[in-house]
């Protein structure tokens, strides 16, 4: 019988490990695919960098629950770097969910046994089927009862060209850009390093070429924004509640006060020329930058909905987020202290017992909170289990927050609520958004 088989988690970052223990709580079989070899795959890819979001707010209260026994001591205080929470919370999660996760295996399609998406007949009687592919190359299917589509965005970083393709030339220039937070930039000492977006992840990146800058004369850091003024990347100042992200708005002022990053406002990439071991970028209006030696497009992640082709799903026009909850989160209206829960009745698809989640179900929005993707995962999986009262509660309660997304004016990426620089950066002392999925 349908009902018999386990639900499906698609990753087994923060929101699918938090799903499986809610579930496994629940006395539900859950079964997490993760396409690393371990867990928190894509959150050790940016390792280096620290988070918004302090420990209270990075663990899920299920795992909690899971983890107390095991011996697991929780962090309390401090804001971790992506690091460290995989270390001390998501690593430990994963042993004690075991042999749940399957690892090295790669999600390639969610259908319902027999029925393309065509077909309607039948269709909710059937069981899903998943399809994978593990690190030799070899096909498998999983049946489910359900699907919990954790997957995330890191997979999928937006690109540099201002109308959403690749700028001419992009990729031809692609061994001299780079779309990941740097961590050692040492090798780019002595060269013109731009960096392109408005977002703290930009943000990041300006502050730590910014310090190279200061001990090696030459280095020059060139931030391109595609709005036409810089105000709203300094974040919300001291009445933003996310005291880290605050500070790196306040070191961003700085650093351009002090004239030690050339910020060029308006700047909509349309070209990338070659000229020898430099690049010359080139904006929709004919301005032109050139010199530059590397450059890191910072401008955001979006979904991939490639594996649910096969199944019926709503996604916003505008933001590829679940439709029920992209008003809610639109980045042209609310910052991430003012986006309200989002439980499985906002996320509930076509598809019966098929849900996106974390920032997967954000779509482009950039206003995603590891808080958000816990009530989002407690409220689904309550649902999956027949507690329809739980599903409805609203138990999110979110920091006040600054400026984190908002109106920025024409063509602009909404900031994310994403990290502080680590204590490797010496000017001082996100990825994103508090979380990464």
């Amino acid at each position: 019988m349908v009902s018999e088989l386990p639900v499906v988690v698609i990753g087994a970052g923060p929101q699918g490990l938090a799903a499986a223990a809610h579930l496994t709580e629940r006395g539900v079989d859950a079964v997490v695919v993760e396409r690393g070899a371990s867990a928190g795959a894509a959150v050790s890819e940016w390792g280096h960098v620290r988070l918004f979001s302090g420990w209270s707010e990075l663990t899920d209260a299920a795992a909690r629950r899971l983890l107390e026994p095991t011996g697991w001591t929780e962090p309390r205080s401090g804001y971790p770097t992506g690091a460290e929470w995989v270390s001390s919370y998501l690593s430990p999660l994963a042993d004690a969910l075991g042999d749940r996760i399957l690892y090295g295996t790669t999600v390639s399609g969610i259908a319902r046994r027999g029925r393309d998406k065509v077909i309607m007949s039948g269709r909710k009687a059937q069981p899903f089927v998943v399809h994978t592919v593990d690190q030799d190359g070899r096909d498998g299917r999983i049946l489910a009862r359900s699907v919990i589509d954790a997957s995330g965005t890191w997979s999928l970083p937006n690109p540099a060209g201002a109308d959403g393709y690749p700028a001419l030339g992009e990729a031809a220039a692609s061994e001299r850009i780079s779309y990941r937070i740097p961590d050692d930039v040492s090798a780019l000492a002595g060269m013109h390093v731009v960096v392109v977006g408005a977002g703290h992840s930009a943000t990041h990146a300006v502050l730590r070429l910014s310090e190279l800058a200061r001990r090696e004369p030459g280095t020059r850091v060139t931030w391109l924004l595609r709005r036409g003024s810089a105000v709203n990347v300094f974040g919300g100042g001291s009445g933003d509640e996310l005291p880290e992200r605050a500070e790196l708005g306040s070191r961003a002022r700085k650093v351009i006060e002090a004239g030690a990053v050339e910020v060029v406002t308006g700047f909509r990439i349309a070209e990338f020329t070659q000229d020898g071991d430099s690049l010359t970028i080139i904006a929709e209006n004919g301005q032109k930058i050139s010199g530059a030696a590397h450059v890191f497009a910072l401008t955001g992640f979006r979904p991939d909905a490639s594996i649910l082709r096969e199944v019926r799903i709503d996604l916003d026009g505008s933001l590829d987020a679940v439709a029920g909850i992209a008003a809610e989160i639109d980045p042209n209206i609310h910052s991430c202290g003012s986006v309200g829960a989002t439980g499985a009745r906002q996320l509930a698809q076509p598809e019966k017992d098929l849900f996106i989640i974390g920032a997967k179900s954000y779509g482009r929005a950039p206003t995603f909170l590891a808080l958000t993707g816990y009530e989002q995962v407690r409220s689904v999986v309550a649902h999956l289990a027949g507690d329809h009262e739980a599903a409805e509660r609203d138990e999110l309660v979110l920091p006040g927050t600054g400026v984190c997304g908002g109106t920025g004016g024409f063509d602009a990426e909404g900031s994310s609520c994403c990290a502080a620089p680590a204590p490797t950066v010496a000017s001082g002392d996100r990825p994103l958004r508090g979380v990464l999925s």
